[in-house]
């Protein structure tokens, strides 16, 4: 039997490694390397390298596991019972325009369940941790996501659509409502990062859709540690495969979903 808390604090040192070579990176990163994956999705070598740089430490630590992984760098293998899920660099947009907000993330799934989650981010050098079980914690002190009972009362983040527009209205309708009934809605471009700020109560809740497994398997782990609730835009508590995603606070999930379902279907 695995030892959930042992990789836990393996897999943070792993995800500080590799924030360290994308913090070195950046300082001299080329804009001409750039090339796009699919509309508005950005890739560089540098996210190749950091994910090659991850899946050799991971696979040290933990080698009966599987891997599925943002740039592919390394084959896809879902066949175990547990598999490493990782985004080498979310918020690749940031990083390659020169903002200090960007994450690594890095979860592992047992069958198709998130039990260990760590999000570094980089530029605070703040690295979020849990495992299923076992809390949620900031560099090492434990945390909870707000206790915020009134939506009027409630700073939100979200994430834009970038390449699925099909449901945009209803997006923008939603975005409608929250600017004129909450604190404020931020979208600083990395899914990790917005996760990890609502699991220790910076964000009250979160919300987006157009979402891979790669984007929030981590964050996800994070949530339900910290105490919070995460669904899809169904209210389903599902998998990390799931392409929309609510996470919030225990009170005020329900006013998320709410709004969601009355704009969006």
């Amino acid at each position: 039997m695995i030892d959930l808390s042992v990789l836990t604090e393996k897999a943070s040192l792993v995800a500080k490694e590799a924030g360290t070579y994308l913090r070195e990176e950046q300082r001299t990163f080329d804009k001409s390397l750039v090339e796009l994956k699919s509309m508005n999705a950005l890739v560089s070598d540098v996210d190749r390298s950091t994910e090659e740089l991850i899946v050799q430490n991971l696979k040290e630590i933990f080698p009966e596991a599987g891997f599925f992984t943002e740039e592919e760098t390394t084959k896809k293998q879902t066949d175990s019972e547990y598999t490493w899920v990782i985004d080498p660099l979310d918020g690749t947009t940031n990083f390659v325009h020169g903002l200090p907000i960007y994450s690594v993330s890095i979860a592992l799934l047992k069958g198709d369940w998130p039990v260990i989650g760590v999000v570094y981010e980089v530029g605070m050098d703040e690295c979020f941790t849990a495992f299923e079980g076992g809390g949620a914690f900031l560099n090492g002190e434990r945390f909870f996501t707000s206790t915020s009972e009134r939506l009027e009362d409630t700073l939100l983040a979200t994430g834009f659509p970038f390449y699925n527009f099909s449901k945009v209205q209803g997006f923008q309708d939603t975005l409608a409502h929250m600017y004129q009934h909450t604190r404020g809605v931020r979208r600083i471009g990395t899914a990790a990062v917005d996760l990890a700020y609502t699991a220790c109560g910076r964000f009250d809740g979160y919300f987006e859709y157009g979402l891979s497994p790669w984007d929030v398997a981590a964050g996800v782990v994070l949530v339900r540690e910290a105490g919070g609730l995460v669904t899809n835009f169904s209210n389903k508590n599902v998998p990390v495969a799931s392409e929309s995603i609510i996470a919030a606070n225990k009170y005020i999930h329900q006013f998320v979903y709410i709004i969601i379902k009355q704009n969006m279907g």
